[in-house]
């Protein structure tokens, strides 16, 4: 799946969250879990490994003329209950 962001939401995010939204949508590469978060505008939670570490992401699924990418709207390190979540459904 292609992941996009801006990167003035990429740098604001490192710097709030010690984590880029470039390493965090490295988790849709390998096993995660995804809930919705959010109705008005469609967001969705995603949680999983990058870079060693669980994180969250927020994301919107939005198209363009080549298809379906996810917008990365936000990420943080996962906490202890979206780890839990993360290992009763993986």
């Amino acid at each position: 799946m292609r992941v996009q962001f801006t990167e003035a939401k990429n740098r604001e995010v490192h710097r709030k969250h010690g984590i880029s939204l470039s390493e965090a949508g490295e988790i849709f590469d390998q096993a995660y879990i995804v809930d919705t978060k959010n109705d008005d505008p469609e967001q969705f939670r995603a949680i999983g490994w990058s870079r060693g570490r669980m994180c969250s992401v927020i994301f919107e699924i939005r198209r363009d003329s080549e298809g379906e990418y996810y917008h990365l709207v936000t990420a943080w390190k996962a906490t202890k209950q979206e780890i839990q979540s993360y290992a009763e459904q993986i």
